[in-house]
């Protein structure tokens, strides 16, 4: 009779925790209005309006949400010799713990849609997807971290200049932005893992493991598989190899980072002027958001 009621406990603990698996937490409605009114500024080109008004809204909604906010400023001078006055944000959450997660995505669109399918390549691109997409994201997560603070500690970190040079011409004029923060980490514990989240928000969503993920970290994408189709989302989240990207997550491999890259890179407006807001949804927003959300958890 005297193990009765811890058995009542253990049942009781068990119950809270098949109940916080299945909580959605996560707002997609919420995230979509944040990816809105970033379209709403224009193409977020360093050197820009659009891309000052944009730094200067992330400035003032992080420093609304996260414990600690981290701005990271710098100027990158380009191939063509052009000045570019860039910035990074880290959203730190519990900033002292030494269990912690790195969640990242980019926040500058492309200045060419160049793209082999692009009609005119002398157009911005206007980045609902690529871009503003990882943006509202990661946003809607520090908006859950907000309500309810994690047990561990989470960086939200926000880089500049992905998107503005050519990969192949010119690679020092891209991934300026987590380059940067790869050289300038924020002293303290480094994270168990990262994961970028790029192009998550297209209406036909589907995303395949990175190859270059699997080879730089193959466990972290085993673990984020996981979490989706333990969340009833293996239908999205393809336990199946199909792209190799050069994307933000090599700088931080390069650096010992375990990251790993979520894309959807079967997107047909990718690098065109398509990239609009009628091609992205807050029901994918929803999806990827459970995911990153559940990463955290899973954590503490």
């Amino acid at each position: 009779m005297r193990r009765l009621p811890l058995l009542v406990a253990l049942l009781s603990l068990a119950g809270c925790h098949e109940a916080r698996k299945h909580v959605r937490e996560f707002d997609g409605s919420s995230a979509f209005r944040y990816l809105e009114t970033q379209v709403s500024f224009g193409p977020r080109i360093p050197g820009t309006a659009a891309h000052t008004r944009m730094v200067a809204w992330l400035d003032s909604l992080l420093k609304q949400r996260a414990d600690t906010l981290v701005v990271q400023t710098w100027t990158h001078v380009t191939a063509a010799g052009d000045s570019l006055a860039l910035t990074n944000f880290v959203a730190r959450f519990r900033p002292g713990a030494t269990k912690r997660l790195l969640l990242l995505a980019h926040y500058d669109s492309r200045p060419r849609a160049d793209s082999p399918t692009s009609t005119d390549s002398t157009k911005p691109v206007p980045g609902a997807n690529d871009g503003a997409s990882g943006v509202s994201l990661l946003l809607g997560v520090a908006d859950v971290l907000k309500r309810s603070p994690p047990a561990i500690g989470v960086d939200l970190l926000f880089v500049d200049g992905e998107d503005y040079g050519d990969f192949v011409k010119t690679p020092d004029d891209v991934l300026m932005g987590s380059r940067y923060y790869a050289k300038h980490q924020v002293p303290g514990a480094q994270p168990l893992y990262a994961v970028l989240f790029d192009l998550v928000a297209d209406k036909d969503l589907q995303i395949f493991e990175e190859g270059n993920s699997l080879v730089g970290a193959p466990e972290v994408v085993e673990l984020v598989w996981n979490a989706a189709k333990d969340l009833g989302y293996a239908g999205v989240f393809v336990a199946s190899p199909k792209h190799t990207l050069i994307d933000d997550h090599l700088e931080l491999q390069k650096v010992g980072i375990r990251a790993i890259d979520v894309v959807d890179f079967d997107y047909p407006s990718w690098h065109t002027v398509f990239d609009t807001i009628d091609k992205v949804s807050g029901a994918s927003l929803q999806i990827v958001g459970d995911v990153a959300v559940e990463l955290v958890r899973r954590e503490e």
